[in-house]
């Protein structure tokens, strides 16, 4: 293919063909292939470490490689510690996705000042905001040190030049959909402007050694300005997730070279910018009603964090032929899948109620642990009677009514003892896992029908 020509990319996944297909071969999604022009040969990708020539490489014996242990560096924020698997590593490459205005970029710049406090020498490059804009948003987190130093630039090649003359230990780049290179010539923020600059970016991360931030946006298709094509690129990603109208946000890990992807990092928006939730079970059950009935705290694990939440239901009789379910927070099918158990099982009419099923909080899980809180809570709105504010449940149904033994149960236990619950209704076959933990009552059921007897 000569240079110039055009090329076709999958916006999900960033596969390259010569020509359009409905389907792309390698994520099997369809109708996400975009025209591009091939980009030609960049100094990027044609230079080698002295910019004359690529480097010679030659096979290592495993034994002879070093183990490259090295001391990671706290970004001063334990919840991203965290989920960063205990902190930065120097020259990772790290991607922050998320909607626009969830709170990225207040989050790398609080970043920013706690590193600058440790006289780092650290470059902040914007390619949306101005200078002042982002003085604005800095004066309402707090003080920054000198070494702190802000750049408004889109252009990378003119951007590498800056990074190697000024030499930073980190570099925040706000955002990648702005970035372009001159021998690229689609436009800004498409699949080869995104992938070509993000092949300098993790070559300069790399081969200097410094630590590279970079924010993406995520549209509401998902496309061409999100972060998915860059995830096999990039050392590790993040998710900003949460409601935009709500004061809380979870960071999650979807993928870390340098530590688990299971953790999850809990923070509230506030004016001063973003506060650390170190106890997110305590924080998403502030404001739970009392003596209300369709009402059941459970215990869910985001990574090897238990979290405390609140599982609400509403069943009340239909006005018509066609019974309405509703949920928020949970898969709608798998509720569904439960009414139709509670129907089956234990002979609850509800083919003729509505169900409204809510997660408080505005939380989204999928664990099946959550299966009997939510089975209790239905049954507790049908009956009008409610569940004991002390009681903690959690446990998977399955479609004979059975419930089945989940994962961590003493984690999930000890989080619930902490908060001063009283009673943990649990499947009986995980009761076993549960060693020298007093001052909680333990009630192991088999069946659903056990569970509504000893609530």
């Amino acid at each position: 293919m000569k240079k110039g020509s055009m090329v076709f990319f999958c916006q999900n996944c960033g596969y390259e063909s010569a020509k359009w297909s409905g389907q792309c071969p390698a994520c099997h999604e369809w109708n996400t292939f975009v025209e591009e022009p091939k980009a030609g040969k960049t100094r990027g990708a044609a230079a080698g470490r002295n910019g004359q020539g690529r480097a010679r490489s030659s096979p290592v014996s495993l034994a002879r490689i070093p183990s490259g242990e090295q001391e990671r560096v706290s970004t001063g924020m334990a919840e991203l510690d965290q989920v960063l698997g205990g902190g930065i590593v120097p020259g990772s490459l790290i991607l922050v996705g998320g909607d626009p205005g969830i709170g990225k970029s207040t989050l790398l710049l609080q970043v920013c000042r706690n590193l600058a406090e440790r006289m780092q020498n650290l470059l902040y490059i914007s390619g949306e905001e101005s200078l002042q804009q982002i003085r604005l948003r800095a004066l309402r987190i707090g003080n920054f040190q000198e070494s702190f130093k802000l750049l408004c630039e889109t252009n990378l090649s003119d951007i590498e030049e800056i990074v190697l003359r000024e030499k930073p230990e980190a570099v925040v780049i706000d955002s990648i959909q702005t970035m372009y290179q001159e021998a690229v010539s689609s436009a800004p923020g498409s699949v080869s402007q995104v992938r070509e600059a993000t092949g300098v970016l993790m070559r300069l991360a790399k081969e200097q050694g410094i630590t590279i931030f970079i924010v993406g946006h995520v549209t509401k298709e998902g496309t061409v300005a999100g972060p998915r094509v860059l995830e096999h690129m990039v050392d590790t990603v993040l998710y900003f997730e949460g409601d935009r109208h709500a004061s809380y946000r979870i960071l999650r890990g979807v993928k870390n070279r340098f530590g688990s992807t299971n953790e999850i990092g809990v923070f509230e928006m506030r004016e001063d910018g973003l506060r650390e939730v170190a106890n997110p079970s305590e924080y998403m059950l502030s404001g739970k009603p009392e003596g209300a009935s369709g009402s059941v705290v459970a215990c869910t694990m985001e990574g090897t964090r238990p979290m405390l939440l609140e599982v609400q239901a509403l069943v009340c009789k239909t006005n018509f032929g066609l019974p309405r379910r509703t949920s928020a927070g949970i898969d709608y099918n798998r509720v569904n899948l439960l009414m139709a158990v509670l129907e089956k099982r234990l002979n609850l009419p509800l083919s003729s109620y509505d169900a409204y099923v809510n997660i408080a909080g505005g939380i989204r899980l999928n664990e099946p642990a959550m299966d009997l809180a939510l089975v209790l809570a239905v049954i507790s709105s049908y009956k009008d009677v409610p569940v004991s504010e002390k009681t903690i449940v959690f446990g998977e149904v399955g479609l004979s009514g059975e419930v089945r033994a989940v994962s961590m149960v003493q984690q999930r236990i000890q989080e619930a003892k902490k908060l001063g619950f009283t009673k943990a209704v649990l499947p009986k076959s995980s009761l076993e896992q549960v060693k020298n933990i007093t001052g909680i009552e333990l009630a192991g059921v088999a069946t659903v029908r056990d569970a509504l007897r000893v609530i």
